[in-house]
Formats: structure tokens, C-alpha cells, sequence
């Protein structure tokens, strides 16, 4: 990649996901979270919980459970803030919510540009213009995804944020960026689990120097309530998967971790579950041999939950496809 700078260390290898979190819940989970070893936090306005999020930081904080600067925390750059503009605004409100003056980690949360709703008028914003409408729809504009960088790049300038990069952009978009960047993407953002393996697009950010985190983790959980997916469609009950857990002692859940760990990839689980919390951060005390890594991988579907191309036509009237 041209127009690199040097890249500090990526995020711990075990994050928690506060996608879906519900907002009177994510206080106390984060909370507990930090004070039982969590040192990554996975954020983004778009969840809606950041002032939330903000407060069990705090609260571990002021406990002693931890340092801000013991902690790893990533915020994204909604939709309609993509604007040149907008950007620094964004990112402000993010850490007034969070109630810290830094972010580690600040991603384009899609490569999808809407046009701008005013934090008076609603926020988060969402995907759609007017939710009010009868027939509610997406409104795109046309800002260069190079445009938009270019003020995340001054993010990181003014002292806002350490380190920029991407969410959910496929190999074409991070390289057409890449040549035009003054500083290159850190980390690339993906959905990735053993039925989305995606082993071309990892090789290709492992060869250009950019750490990789795998969000929805163990797969199919959080889509089921969004109709996204069915029971049927989890890995972790697979054969194989429970197989290897009861081979090695350990959950289905902390198995598929651990295979996410072990190719390079950070992950981030999310629960609402306190006594998950600490099942899904031991996962770095035991290994899988090379015939339980292939035997995961195996699993491949090339099964996308997470596609753009299909959620937005279903849910907010357009569409937005970003995959082929």
C-alpha cells in the first residue's frame, strides 16, 4: 500500500461487541466487562449505546478496575456524517458520549455516504431519511469515499483518535483507497466466522500490514431476532465444532474463538450475558492443532449475514448491494 505510515499495535485479541446491547444494560456490562479483564471495547454511534458505554467506563475507572489508557476503544464514522464536513462533528459527539478525549480506533463503519441528519433532529441517525414517511427509504449522495478519509486523516492530525480504518469493504475499495491515502487503514472491520471465512481477503490485509477484526464472531446469534438468520444456521452446533470442544474441553463458543484468534484475527463477541462474559474471554489459555483449524475452516459457506445488498432493500427500502 503507497502512502503508509507506520502502524502501532492492533486491538487485544478478545473485545466485547456492544452491538445490540440493550441501552439500559450496557452501563453494567460494560462495567463488569472491564473489571473482570476486557480491554477492548467495540463501539459505533449507529448502536445507539455510547453515552451508555460511557458511564461503565467510567464507573470501572473511578473503581480502579483499569486506567483509560489500559483500554483499547473503537468507535465508527456513521453513514451521514461521510461528508468532508461532518466528519470531525462525528467524531466529537462520540467522545463526548464516551466521555474520553481519545479514541484508539475510529472506522468508516460502511462505504455507503447518506445524506446528513442533524443531531437535534435524530441520533442516531439511522439508514433511512424520514422514518416518518409511508414508504421510508435511504437517501445516498455522492461523497468519495477518498473525500471522507481525507478528514478522518485530520482526525487523526488533530489528536482525536490514534488510529483510522475501515468497516466492511471488500479488497477493490481498500486498495483504490490505500493509493490515494496519506495514512493507510489500520485495521479492516469484517464480518467473519467459520461459515465466512473469506481466507483471500485476511492473506491480503496480513501482506499489507493491516490488522483485521471479526465482528459476529461466532455467527449467525445476533441475526436471528432481525430475521437475518435461523437457529439452524449456527455454527456452534455443528458436528465439527462440537466435536472439537468436547476434544479439547471447552465450549463450541470459545472453540470458534479461538480458531478466529489463532488465523491472526482479533475478535469481538457480543453478550448481554454477564455469565458469558467470562467464557468468552478465556480463550487464550489453550491452542487447536492444524487438523482442528482446517477442519473449522472446512465449514465455509461463503455464508454473508451482514450484506448490505440484501438488508437494505428488505428493511429500508433500497437497494444497496456493496459485495458482488
Amino acid at each position: 500500500m503507497s502512502g503508509a505510515t507506520g502502524f502501532a499495535a492492533g486491538p487485544p485479541a478478545v473485545g466485547l461487541g456492544l452491538w445490540k446491547i440493550e441501552r439500559d444494560r450496557t452501563a453494567d456490562v460494560v462495567a463488569e466487562a472491564i473489571r473482570i479483564g476486557y480491554r477492548h471495547l467495540d463501539s459505533a454511534c449507529d448502536y445507539g449505546n455510547e453515552r451508555e458505554a460511557g458511564e461503565g467506563i467510567r464507573r470501572a475507572v473511578a473503581a480502579g478496575h483499569c486506567r483509560r489508557d489500559d483500554l483499547w476503544i473503537t468507535s465508527k464514522l456513521w453513514n451521514t456524517y461521510h461528508e468532508p464536513s461532518r466528519v470531525r462533528a462525528a467524531c466529537e459527539r462520540t467522545l463526548a458520549d464516551l466521555g474520553v478525549e481519545q479514541l484508539d480506533l475510529y472506522l468508516v463503519h460502511f462505504p455507503i455516504a447518506l445524506e446528513f441528519v442533524p443531531f437535534e433532529e435524530r441520533y442516531p441517525p439511522g439508514w433511512v431519511r424520514d422514518p416518518a414517511v409511508p414508504a421510508p427509504r435511504m437517501h445516498q449522495i455522492e461523497v468519495p469515499l477518498a473525500d471522507t478519509w481525507g478528514a478522518m486523516e485530520r482526525l487523526v492530525e488533530a489528536g482525536l483518535v490514534k488510529q483510522i480504518g475501515l468497516c466492511n469493504c471488500p479488497v477493490g475499495v481498500i486498495r483504490e483507497l490505500a493509493s490515494r491515502a496519506r495514512i493507510a487503514p489500520a485495521v479492516l472491520q469484517v464480518e467473519m466466522h467459520p461459515f465466512l471465512v473469506q481466507e483471500k481477503l485476511l492473506r491480503f490485509c496480513r501482506e499489507s500490514g493491516m490488522a483485521v477484526t471479526a465482528f459476529s464472531p461466532l455467527g449467525a446469534g445476533s441475526y436471528v431476532p432481525l430475521g437475518m438468520a435461523t437457529a439452524e444456521d449456527s455454527v456452534l452446533g455443528h458436528p465439527t465444532v462440537q466435536e472439537i470442544a468436547l476434544a479439547t474441553g471447552r465450549t463450541p463458543a470459545q472453540v470458534v474463538l479461538r480458531w478466529g484468534i489463532q488465523r491472526g484475527t482479533s475478535v469481538i463477541p457480543k453478550t448481554s450475558r454477564l455469565e458469558r462474559l467470562a467464557e468468552n474471554l478465556d480463550v487464550e489459555s489453550f491452542t487447536l492443532d492444524d487438523a482442528q483449524m482446517r477442519a473449522i475452516a472446512g465449514l465455509d459457506r461463503h455464508r454473508r449475514y451482514n450484506d448490505p445488498g440484501e438488508f437494505c432493500e428488505l428493511a429500508f427500502g433500497t437497494f444497496f448491494p456493496i459485495y458482488d
